[in-house]
């Protein structure tokens, strides 16, 4: 019987990651401390994915819910996050993924609080006391870095490698993916 505990935070209605807890924001609120202590017990945890959730928090609500996530995870647990990349050199993809959203209200985007780049997304979880292993990004310049990753230990679609708008070597939508560890 495998007594790890994995969440999925705001899992939508995609279950790409079968066997782990998929959650909604009402049913488990990164911000909401009782949410936790419901739930779960301090240091239960082996794993928390959120693709595409910290974008709606502002930086010290994102610290909050890193210190809240870190509080719940086991030593040698992680947060496997993804967001969309302020450095990712596409105008496209930077009007849909601002703050505000593109347009209307209803849109996916318009509750987006922050883009992250990967030193201000590094820094929100480091100080919540992770130590932070960049999977992909976009640096200042513009250019793309990968470091191979396990989907299996958390599996993000909008990725390089899984979103079907990179093709032929050519990447039309990124995310800024990190493992923050807590060690």
């Amino acid at each position: 019987m495998n007594d790890e505990i994995k969440v999925v935070i705001g899992a939508g209605e995609s279950n790409n990651n079968p066997g782990w807890l998929h959650t909604q924001e009402d049913e488990l609120n990164l911000l909401v401390k009782t949410d936790w202590a419901q739930r779960f017990s301090p240091n239960s945890l082996s794993a928390i994915l959120a693709e595409h959730v910290w974008e709606h928090l502002s930086y010290d609500e994102g610290v909050q819910a890193a210190q809240n996530c870190y509080e719940y995870l086991q030593l040698g647990g992680y947060i496997r996050c993804a967001v969309p990349d302020a450095f990712f050199p596409n105008e496209w993809y930077q009007n849909i993924v601002k703050v505000g959203g593109p347009g209307p209200k209803d849109h996916p985007a318009a509750s987006h609080k922050i883009v992250h780049s990967y030193l201000t997304l590094t820094r929100m979880f480091e100080t919540a006391g992770f130590t932070v292993n960049l999977l992909e990004y976009c640096d200042e310049d513009g250019d793309f870095h990968y470091n191979d990753w396990d989907e299996t230990k958390g599996f993000i679609y909008r990725s390089k490698r899984f979103d079907h708008r990179n093709q032929n070597g050519e990447l039309g939508f990124v995310s800024l993916i990190l493992d923050a560890l807590k060690i």
